[in-house]
């Protein structure tokens, strides 16, 4: 999910690690987790796997250079690929993953769009079935927090629907030219 922020923040500018980890922690902070240990080395391997290369390197403070790395056509490639796979991952990484691609969408057609929001939606429904089928407890607090469970997971269904109606109203509305 890092490196499909990175490559994604990349496509609108040029950054260095450290403007690159503000902006992760800035736009993407409820989705990922962000540290230097963990941007710098990827950053290497893009750069050796030819998805980012190094564009300047600019002195910040006497004896520190900050390396400036741009998105490669290759990059830009690998992003979109990752943009529209479906992983098989835990529910928790699907939901960071969703968010991270609704970060970019606008980077997207909108049928592209319409099929991540929907494949979204229905692993949410799929999920609510799961949680709803639970045996009940005794325990107060674990019946409370599967109604909690329940709850976020209605909220984000709505949402979702929502957004694909935008999404669809949207499409309807942008005009087709005839050749």
């Amino acid at each position: 999910m890092l490196k499909l922020s990175v490559l994604g923040l990349l496509q609108r500018e040029p950054l260095n690690g450290y403007r690159l980890k503000q902006q992760l922690e800035r736009f993407m902070s409820c989705s990922i987790c962000v540290n230097y240990g963990a941007i710098y080395p990827l950053l290497k391997r893009m750069e050796e796997q030819g998805e980012v290369m190094l564009c300047t390197e600019q002195v910040q403070e006497p004896g520190h250079c900050g390396k400036i790395y741009q998105i490669t056509p290759l990059g830009k490639n690998t992003w979109y690929q990752e943009m529209l796979e479906h992983p098989h991952e835990s529910w928790v990484n699907a939901r960071s993953r969703f968010l991270i691609k609704y970060f970019f969408f606008s980077h997207l057609l909108p049928e592209e769009r319409m099929q991540l929001i929907e494949y979204r939606l229905m692993s949410c429904r799929l999920r609510l079935t799961e949680k709803k089928a639970l045996e009940a407890t005794d325990d107060l607090y674990q019946v409370k927090l599967q109604k909690r469970a329940i709850a976020v997971i209605q909220s984000e269904i709505e949402w979702l629907v929502e957004q694909l109606q935008t999404e669809q109203l949207q499409l309807t509305q942008t005009p087709t030219s005839i050749e």
